[in-house]
């Protein structure tokens, strides 16, 4: 029934010609399973946003980090990382023009140096 109701015109008492014994539900109560059969992928996948920024605001930038040294970093991007410093990747992927894109070779550039700051 589920998958009957994700659906667009399928309705929650349309299912009750498939199926006479479904519960009688409210207005109101029938409309919330709706919405939230329909959408349940989207809910996911918002979740899923929700803690991969989550995990890029824990994410922490040094504050000594040159960006003009970060290759693939668009020019605007590396100049406004450098006047606006962002202590964590969540905060530079909120700065107006620093892209998504920009945002990746970040993390890559965090990556590949996480161990030579530490054998300094």
């Amino acid at each position: 029934m589920d998958e009957l109701l994700k659906r667009t015109e399928i309705k929650y008492e349309d299912l009750r010609e498939i199926d006479p014994q479904m519960p009688n539900l409210t207005k109101e109560v029938a409309e919330e399973v709706e919405i939230q059969v329909k959408y349940e992928g989207y809910i996911k996948l918002q979740e899923s946003q929700v803690e991969k920024f989550k995990k890029l605001e824990q994410k922490r930038l040094p504050q000594e980090i040159n960006y003009e040294e970060i290759k693939g970093l668009r020019l605007e991007a590396r100049q406004k990382l450098n006047k606006i410093k962002p202590t964590s990747v969540g905060q530079a992927s909120r700065i107006s023009g620093v892209s998504p894109a920009d945002i990746s070779v970040l993390l890559i550039y965090l990556e590949q140096n996480k161990g030579k700051k530490e054998d300094i």
